[in-house]
């Protein structure tokens, strides 16, 4: 796949070609002769291939029988609502960016929400430092990386309430250290694989809290007693998950993902600080390892510079909307290569109009 673009962009993003060769083997055939797209989700055929699926996700998570992996439909931003839903509606939120909105906004119309914290003031360029957390709450929710802007959190905070955690965009990029949870959730699209499915980690004993009275196909409980197989699940994009998660296995899995992630980031950052053509978003400490977020000083330089990069085959560059500039999305399966030829890139356009 020597064809093959340097993908820059947020999500749907990068998957590795490995995992992308493997799985137009298995749109042929899974092996008897049909291709996952056509096989029942009750057949022995995908059965092995959900099963497969979960397994490797509980090794890399960490999550034991104390903890239901679900496979679920509807993104995040389902998430939102399915949360204050099940766990209660007295939510304490960390919002730190455009998701962080949403999903406090989704609480607040359900019942007592609370901002606990907010870095909009800034820009959302940090990650609050200090936290109004009650002690009465249901649950306090955070959002571990921030893809718009480019914030992470590095420690997560210490809470009474369960902790639960939006990691859409950084699942998998290093240990998750479940013991600080009670519920993390994430969508496919960024990390895991493609979009259409959404992994969802509960602690049992959340799941029991739902009240009897919540929509069948919004409790957690549904989906826990049938293995996520209450419905027709996103089969495809379930396949494609075990698919990557069985790469992250083959590359010395989280552990070693998190020293190579933690190495790109770092190459990114050192270039946009070396030069004053770029100025990063995030401030120094709050900083992505996922989604690293940039303007040039001079705004007229922003389009010839993505113009360039797509010619160099760097795409996806371009900021989002509501902030502008550009950001390069570094997800685990954006190999080192593609991060130093967009850093020799950078390093070529600043001696050139810096």
């Amino acid at each position: 796949m020597s064809e093959r673009l340097f993908n820059f962009s947020a999500g749907p993003a990068t998957l590795p070609p490995e995992v992308i060769e493997e799985a137009r083997e298995g749109l042929r055939s899974l092996g008897g002769g049909v291709g996952v797209l056509e096989c029942s989700h009750r057949g022995p055929e995908y059965s092995a291939v959900h099963e497969d699926a979960e397994a490797r996700l509980r090794a890399l998570t960490g999550a034991d029988d104390e903890w239901e992996l679900l496979f679920l439909q509807g993104g995040a931003s389902t998430q939102f609502l399915c949360v204050p839903m099940n766990l209660g509606a007295n939510g304490d939120y960390v919002v730190t960016g455009t998701w962080a909105q949403s999903a406090f906004a989704e609480c607040e119309k359900l019942g007592a929400a609370h901002l606990a914290a907010s870095s909009e003031e800034t820009g959302f360029d940090r990650i609050p430092g200090s936290l109004d957390l009650r002690d009465d709450a249901d649950f306090v929710h955070v959002t571990s990386n921030n893809t718009i802007y480019g914030t992470q959190w590095r420690e997560m905070p210490a809470t009474t309430a369960p902790l639960v955690c939006d990691a859409s965009s950084d699942i998998l990029s290093g240990p998750l250290g479940l013991d600080r949870f009670g519920l993390v959730y994430a969508g496919a699209q960024k990390n895991l694989g493609p979009a259409g499915v959404t992994l969802v980690l509960v602690r049992k004993e959340l799941v029991a809290r739902a009240p009897a009275s919540l929509p069948t196909m919004l409790a957690y409980r549904t989906h826990a007693a049938k293995k996520s197989l209450f419905n027709t699940p996103p089969t495809f994009s379930i396949y494609v998950v075990g698919l990557v998660a069985k790469w992250l296995q083959d590359q010395g899995g989280v552990e070693a993902m998190a020293a190579r992630n933690e190495a790109k980031a770092q190459r990114l950052y050192d270039a946009i600080d070396a030069h004053d053509l770029y100025r990063g978003h995030a401030q120094a400490g709050h900083r992505s390892r996922m989604n690293v977020t940039f303007h040039l000083t001079d705004d007229a330089l922003t389009a010839p510079f993505l113009a360039g990069a797509t010619r160099r085959g760097l795409v996806g560059l371009k900021g989002h909307r509501s902030v502008g500039g550009c950001r390069a999305s570094i997800y685990n399966a954006m190999p080192p290569e593609g991060v130093d030829a967009l850093v020799a890139y950078m390093q070529e356009f600043a001696a050139e109009r810096g």
